[in-house]
């Protein structure tokens, strides 16, 4: 019995402009227009037995995984997901999986733990790993997959490997090693016995709760306490658990490295023989497309003159470059990133200033997602705001009232149905309605295809602060 859990969580501060708090790295869509986490559940779905793959995320991520779960299009599989109310890193994530699945199905039950943010094509070799992997975990040890070192990359932490274990290519861990400096790492490369943490695990549900309950047992308490108080809801489509929040946030923020990989003398690493890469910075991601003679890489409308080794991506808007070398460009609506490849590491530097500064770039694109759609900020000044806003198929928003703003909505596809104070009305396209400040209103969508709407609010305050609701079918009223 084989289990994938996906671990989604972090931001991926390095993908900024792209990944930011509230649309992080998972959710990024790559040139094929699949998301990271899309290709994660494909490849999850290789290898589970139950025909369920749980995920832990935080709940604000919850609709969005759904919907990218919803995309994969998985015919026989289920998707579990256990809402962390704050981040508590990867020890606390794998014990709420862990104690979830026990549970369930036992102590014999195998855990696949891999990322929602890796990119890995060969799917084939991949779950080769894994079945031998598994093998490894019926047998009790906690498996590590290592990845060969290509360059003596600083970003990763590397794991020395010892004896072997048994006729397959898996050995024991000496020790693990975090990011060291280039010199180190180069003398790592040169002595072939150190391979790149990838992250990746598998074990069965006994030896990791057996472990944590050695090693980490303020952990395990403190996320069965949370467990124990999560609400579930269980469908034909989904089974959902949301920990407690008071409970969880007390467990300790320790990664099941330090927890439990370090001091275990149970763990053993498989080296990969599948590709691999955690797209942990724009290099990565530039590497994903292919370069034209020069060197220049571009997604989007781009035009390059005279240019070399130089990586642009853009949104929307035509960018063109003259006579510039070894640069990456990335704009957005409402950022622009222009970094040397060289530096692609600090950009987790400029988010840092960003959110200290309280700047909401480093937390929202111009288009937001929510549980009911989307909406888009076209334009904004002192007392106005213009959104386009779209709303799914019997999807609808929550019953609200704003204090400081009135909204005018004009209805450009489909159809709506409005409650409007006293009055419950349908907008057909080219229609609108107008929402006085301090009447209760609400939008839904009846039809079948999606609803467009051009917003406009006027105001003195026209944050998102501004919101009282007194129903929500999400589970949004506090």
């Amino acid at each position: 019995m084989i289990i994938p859990v996906v671990l989604a969580g972090g931001a991926g501060s390095r993908l900024w402009p792209i990944s930011r708090e509230g649309h992080p790295k998972p959710f990024i869509k790559l040139s094929d227009g699949e998301s990271l986490l899309q290709k994660t559940y494909q490849r999850a779905s290789e290898i589970c037995t139950r025909g369920e793959i749980l995920t832990v995320t935080n709940r604000d991520y919850l609709f969005q995984s759904k919907d990218e779960f919803l995309a994969t299009k998985l015919p026989g599989c289920r998707a579990h997901f256990i809402l962390e109310p704050v981040g508590r890193n990867t020890a606390p994530a794998i014990a709420a999986a862990a104690l979830s699945i026990h549970r369930q199905h036992g102590d014999d039950a195998i855990m696949v733990v891999i990322a929602a943010d890796h990119l890995i094509k060969d799917t084939a070799n991949f779950v080769k790993a894994t079945q031998y992997a598994a093998k490894l975990a019926r047998a009790g040890h906690i498996v590590t997959f290592g990845i060969s070192p290509s360059a003596p990359e600083t970003g990763f932490g590397y794991i020395e490997c010892g004896s072997p274990v048994d006729d397959g290519p898996a050995t024991r861990v000496l020790r693990f090693v975090e990011k060291p400096d280039t010199a180190t790492a180069a003398k790592y490369l040169e002595t072939q016995r150190y391979l790149w943490n990838s992250g990746m695990f598998c074990f069965t549900v006994g030896t990791i709760l057996g472990e944590l309950a050695k090693y980490a047992p303020e952990v395990l308490e403190q996320v069965g306490a949370a467990l124990e108080s999560a609400p579930l809801t269980d469908s034909n489509a989904w089974v959902i658990q949301e920990l407690d929040a008071e409970k969880f946030a007390g467990a300790p923020d320790i990664s099941i490295d330090y927890a439990v990989m370090e001091r275990s003398d149970r763990t053993v690493v498989v080296p990969a023989t599948f590709d691999w890469s955690d797209i942990g910075s724009w290099n990565a991601l530039r590497q994903l497309v292919v370069p034209d003679a020069q060197g220049n890489r571009a997604i989007g409308d781009v035009i390059f003159a005279d240019c070399q080794n130089t990586y642009i991506q853009s949104e929307g808007r035509l960018i063109a470059a003259v006579g510039v070398q070894n640069l990456i460009v990335v704009d957005t609506p409402d950022a622009v990133l222009v970094v040397h490849p060289d530096h692609v590491q600090d950009v987790k530097k400029v988010v840092q200033e960003l959110k200290s500064a309280d700047h909401e770039t480093y937390k929202l694109h111009r288009t937001v997602s929510r549980p009911w759609g989307t909406y888009t900020v076209l334009e904004e000044g002192k007392r106005f705001k213009i959104k386009r806003i779209i709303v799914k198929p019997g999807a609808a928003l929550s019953l609200q009232m704003h204090h400081h703003r009135s909204e005018h909505w004009i209805v450009v596809q489909g159809m709506a149905k409005v409650v409007n104070g006293e009055d419950e009305l349908y907008v057909n396209t080219n229609e609108s309605t107008y929402i006085p400040a301090g009447h209760r209103h609400r939008l839904e969508n009846p039809g079948i295809l999606d609803l467009v709407m051009i917003e406009v609010q006027s105001g003195e305050y026209l944050g998102e602060g501004d919101i009282v609701r007194f129903e929500d079918q999400y589970g949004r009223v506090t």
